[in-house]
């Protein structure tokens, strides 16, 4: 099976533009195509994972890919799926969050000896001069027609700025310049997208010419990938200081039984043969199945040997009831504990949340338990005789979710 075919398989492709030039391109390994990463966060999140998985499977097809980092299009913020304008960042955390970006990717794309590269669009944008930008670029985009695109859409009820009606404007331009300095014919983005990226397609072709090779897919990276990137807690990151490999090996195991195979597909490197035969598994086999994605997935991120630690955590868990020595854990002062320490801060600082006050609604709606009895009181407070004789505490979070502190 061709790469374009194995895309489709695996429930990747949603839109194209020009189909046969698209599928001849990557089957034969002559695109240059990118994806965009808007420098939000100090860390990627599984949100970002199908995008990097898509950069793989291309990149081990021939074909050459541009991580673009938006430190640019960053300062001005995707209307896309908001409700309401993004917070504005300073140069600074823009900085810091395109150089943690940077790190991640590493992990997935090898972008050694020019096999793949990582650019920064605030190369570009940020010398802009602005009179020129709009004569240059502004007749190519009509109003009534952005008007029209589901990002603005959503927006234009709650009051879409200005600030944020540019971003499709500089969005097309960075496909313009891709394609220019490094010949970039192709851009990937998920479908939330669409509009922005037809832009830059369209803008190649009028100012370039109708033979510009400039293609665009979407993928079904943002709905399936939001929906992946988000629980109830919070987002699950790829930053180990973030969300601990075992966390994110629990992440995948607990996912839906609806979704289990379709994760398989878009996101494992295991073949598509494989994944079809446990289209036939039912009851506890599906727990096999979650199994086998979670530690895949895991390996992919953290490494095998983490991907094992986790694996091996995860099965003490069921058979102990939580007493694993691979259990994601915190340490304390002995003498704290010998004081004394509140449930409230025993969740903050084992950042199972981030803030009290989040560690207090989460008592009071019951998501949480010490040594397997529910803690109801938020001002509950324990000590080294509430702990084993290995002086230490199992904390629960709501039904899965494991940490141990220990006394030392």
């Amino acid at each position: 099976m061709k790469i374009y075919d194995e895309l489709t398989a695996r429930g990747l492709i949603a839109q194209v533009t020009d189909e046969k030039e698209i599928r001849e391109l990557i089957d034969n390994g002559k695109a240059t195509f990118y994806i965009g990463f808007d420098p939000t966060a100090d860390s990627l999140h599984v949100g970002h994972f199908m995008a990097l998985c898509l950069m793989k499977r291309l990149q081990e097809a021939g074909n050459r890919p541009i991580a673009l980092l938006g430190g640019g299009t960053g300062m001005v913020g995707d209307p896309s799926g908001r409700s309401d304008m993004r917070q504005m960042m300073t140069v600074e955390t823009i900085q810091h969050n395109c150089d943690c970006f940077k790190k991640q990717m590493s992990r997935f794309i090898d972008f050694s000896e020019g096999k793949a590269l990582m650019v920064n669009n605030a190369d570009w944008l940020l010398d802009l001069n602005y009179v020129d930008f709009l004569r240059e670029i502004g007749p190519h985009f009509s109003v009534n027609r952005m008007l029209t695109a589901e990002c603005y859409k959503q927006r234009m009820e709650k009051g879409l700025s200005f600030l944020e009606f540019n971003y499709m404007l500089m969005q097309s331009y960075d496909f313009y310049e891709l394609y220019q300095r490094y010949g970039c014919n192709m851009q990937f983005g998920g479908d939330d997208q669409w509009s922005n990226m037809l832009g830059g397609t369209e803008l190649i072709r009028r100012k370039l010419g109708k033979d510009a090779y400039a293609m665009t897919i979407t993928l079904l990276l943002n709905s399936e990938g939001k929906k992946m990137g988000k629980t109830q807690s919070g987002a699950v990151w790829l930053d180990p200081d973030k969300t601990s490999p075992f966390d994110f090996y629990q992440y995948w195991r607990n996912i839906a039984d609806a979704d289990v195979l379709k994760c398989l597909r878009m996101l494992t490197f295991l073949p598509l043969e494989q994944i079809d035969e446990m289209d036939k598994w039912e009851g506890s086999q599906l727990n096999r199945a979650k199994e086998i994605l979670a530690y895949e997935l895991t390996a992919l991120v953290h490494g095998t040997d983490e991907a094992k630690k986790a694996e091996g955590a995860a099965k003490a868990l069921f058979v102990s009831g939580g007493k694993t020595d691979d259990m994601p854990t915190t340490t304390v002062a002995k003498a704290d504990m010998e004081a004394g320490k509140d449930i409230l801060s025993l969740l903050v600082e084992t950042k199972l949340v981030p803030t009290r006050s989040e560690a207090r609604r989460l008592v009071q709606q019951g998501g949480v338990s010490v040594n397997d009895e529910k803690v109801a009181d938020v001002y509950k407070t324990f000590t080294l005789a509430d702990m084993d004789e290995e002086a230490s505490l199992i904390i629960r979070k709501g039904k899965k979710v494991y940490h141990k502190v220990k006394a030392e």
